[in-house]
């Protein structure tokens, strides 16, 4: 049975070489192009049988990502959704994961990552690639996830806002906090969620459900 994927990006170019490498991986087909977020909205509906996972890029005309994602996770909730992303855009791709993705993927990626990421989602559901590119210090330093997470209240309260579009500073300001103790909570929970940035900080708490969407 074949894993099967949708595209949506407004380069043409790109599009058309994503779906045919992606079509090149074993057990995998794509089902799916679009230039546009409300493009992608009019070729899904007709298909009867939906893409296990749709690629959905950042930056589209029209209907941007999040708006798109938005609409499918309502009308599709068993679509998994991976956001796209030309650079590692904290904003843009946080309010992807808000949005319904489960996972963010640079469109510099080595195709074996790409590959492995789409497997991981279709089995767990989840790709996070801080988890994949991890130092041996954060390794030997990492807690056994079925074991509780020691964050305080403070900790919980930044890792909320840190889940929404707010700049660091904006946050620190938010808490009535220097930018200087910000940066302590956000350090100290790179290190016990073992990742290396905000959008990985942020895909790790929605998957263990340390913070509500849409909330701040």
């Amino acid at each position: 049975m074949k894993l099967t994927v949708g595209i949506a990006d407004d380069h043409q170019l790109f599009l058309h070489s994503l779906s045919m490498l992606i079509s090149g991986f074993p057990g995998v087909e794509v089902v799916l192009e679009a230039l546009q977020g409300d493009h992608l909205l009019q070729k899904l509906a007709p298909l009867p049988e939906k893409p296990d996972i749709l690629l959905i890029d950042v930056n589209m005309p029209v209907m941007d990502g999040p708006h798109a994602a938005e609409k499918i996770a309502a009308a599709y909730p068993a679509i998994k959704m991976v956001a796209l992303s030309m650079k590692d855009d904290d904003t843009s791709v946080i309010s992807m994961l808000r949005a319904g993705c489960c996972a963010y993927l640079l469109k510099d990626m080595h195709p074996a990552e790409l590959e492995k990421a789409l497997v991981e989602v279709h089995s767990r559901g989840f790709y996070n690639a801080d988890a994949y590119n991890i130092n041996y210090r954060r390794l030997i330093l990492k807690t056994a996830e079925d074991e509780a997470l020691s964050i305080s209240d403070r900790e919980r309260q930044f890792l909320q806002l840190a889940c929404s579009d707010l700049t660091y500073k904006e946050i620190a300001s938010r808490m009535y906090l220097s930018e200087r103790t910000i940066d302590g909570y956000r350090e100290s929970l790179f290190e016990k969620l073992n990742v290396k940035s905000r959008v990985g900080m942020a895909l790790e708490a929605i998957r263990r459900d340390l913070v509500r969407l849409g909330q701040r």
